[in-house]
């Protein structure tokens, strides 16, 4: 039986919950490691701040790093909170007797506000701890304190970086969540500088400096470059601070079971629409119901938010000798027509993730309204100059019936063929209603 890593933390504890050894834990574990800790320093937090801090006496900490080490194959290991000189100097002892390999997250004070770090100790972080780590990823804020200069732009922090290097440190990640959300890496032992471009998203950042170092060990340790663990850290981050669900007054923590949860949910979603297709397929009569143009059948993730959050045939379902063909594989972002039919639906009633396209008859419209299905349109010559056909036309068919239809349809345009549009809640759902629709219809 195969060993996982174990990744051990050193760092604080948070009372809320939201960044700290808490914070490191369930990162850890949601990227299928085993988390082990040794507590240094126990917060009384929320997200509101911090109210008081109790550090743990160093030889406590010597303990927990001693009984963790001596029994678990331990190769790398993040720092968190290490509030005092002599809680820095103790980690730093700690790391060299177990040849432990460092990531260090120097947390000067809380996302939601409170200093963690007295001011004696950064010198010992500076001359101690960073010569015997391998990583060292402070925020711009941190940087400034470590490099003893302002940092107004990313030439700025490669300049701060390459002078934190001089620390002994190998590897130095300038995280720019509070710069232009670009992080600078700068790889002392080649004096090589990569970016790694960000855009800034809402939600909930509390946690986000020690879930990012978590994540970052966990993937170094899983044998990743300096590089790919850094982008994929980020990746990380960026989904737990999407997925961030506020659970307090204040500054909402990142969701570190987000990127599990999303991935799941991404599995789901593929394999529900895959099984939609299927249907299709295997129906004698759905190509019947084919549009000139092709059709194709979509669902969306949950939290979606653009057409790269739902999954369709990359290249639709067309008729071939009488029969439905599908031409591609189900993928994230490979259609645009469908997939703003369903983010619109979605606007006004998030159960509805699904849609598949046939064409447009009467006598189809007719079978819909004999099966009890509810039925809304919209007409492209109403339709304003500055509007999406899709995202307009949609909302007009729901607002126009007061809810989402089982089917929205609009009778074309010059050059625009006539379409009819089964919404449902899945992609088995619309298939199957399209299955049945197909079986009543005799062109």
């Amino acid at each position: 039986m195969s060993k996982i890593p174990v990744i051990l933390s050193i760092a604080g504890s948070d009372s809320g919950g939201g960044a700290g050894i808490e914070a490191d834990i369930k990162t850890i574990a949601s990227l299928g490691l085993h988390p082990a800790c040794a507590i240094t320093s126990v917060t009384a937090q929320n997200t509101l701040g911090v109210r008081s801090a109790y550090d743990i006496p160093c030889n406590v900490i010597i303990e927990q790093v001693d009984a963790v080490c001596e029994d678990m194959d331990i190769t790398w290991a993040k720092s968190g909170m290490l509030s005092s000189s002599e809680i820095t100097s103790t980690v730093a002892d700690m790391v060299k007797k177990h040849k432990l390999k460092l990531v260090v997250d120097p947390v000067m004070s809380a996302e939601a506000g409170g200093d963690l770090l007295r001011k004696e100790a950064i010198r010992t972080l500076r001359d101690e701890l960073l010569p015997v780590a391998e990583v060292v990823t402070p925020n711009i804020n941190e940087a400034n304190t470590l490099a003893k200069m302002q940092i107004k732009t990313v030439e700025d922090a490669k300049i701060a970086a390459k002078v934190i290097s001089k620390t002994g440190i190998k590897y130095v990640i300038v995280t720019g969540g509070h710069l232009d959300a670009s992080d600078i890496i700068y790889d002392s032992c080649n004096d090589r500088y990569f970016t790694i471009p960000g855009t800034f998203v809402e939600g909930g950042t509390h946690g986000s400096g020690c879930t990012y170092s978590s994540s970052l060990a966990s993937y170094l340790a899983k044998g990743h470059s300096i590089e790919e663990a850094a982008r994929m850290a980020k990746e990380f981050v960026v989904e737990g601070i999407k997925g961030s669900v506020p659970v307090g007054k204040g500054v909402g923590p990142v969701n570190q079971l987000a990127w599990l949860l999303n991935n799941a949910e991404r599995c789901i979603t593929i394999n529900n629409a895959r099984d939609g297709v299927q249907l299709l397929k295997e129906s004698n009569a759905f190509a019947n119901l084919i549009p000139e143009v092709g059709c194709n059948i979509a669902m969306a993730l949950p939290s979606a938010k653009s057409p790269a959050d739902v999954a369709a045939v990359t290249g639709r379902i067309v008729k071939l000798k009488n029969n439905a063909h599908v031409v591609g594989d189900i993928e994230f972002g490979a259609s645009s027509h469908v997939a703003r039919i369903i983010l619109t639906a979605m606007k006004y009633d998030s159960s509805f993730k699904a849609s598949v396209n046939i064409k447009y008859s009467e006598a189809i419209v007719g079978i819909c309204r004999e099966m009890g299905l509810s039925i809304s349109s919209f007409s492209r010559e109403n339709e304003p100059s500055d509007t999406h056909t899709m995202d307009w036309g949609t909302s007009f068919a729901i607002e126009t019936f007061k809810s989402i239809p089982d089917i929205i349809y609009d009778k074309g345009g010059i050059g625009k063929e006539a379409m009819i549009r089964i919404m449902g809640k899945n992609a088995i759902d619309v298939a199957e209603t399209a299955r049945k629709i197909a079986e009543k219809y005799q062109p």
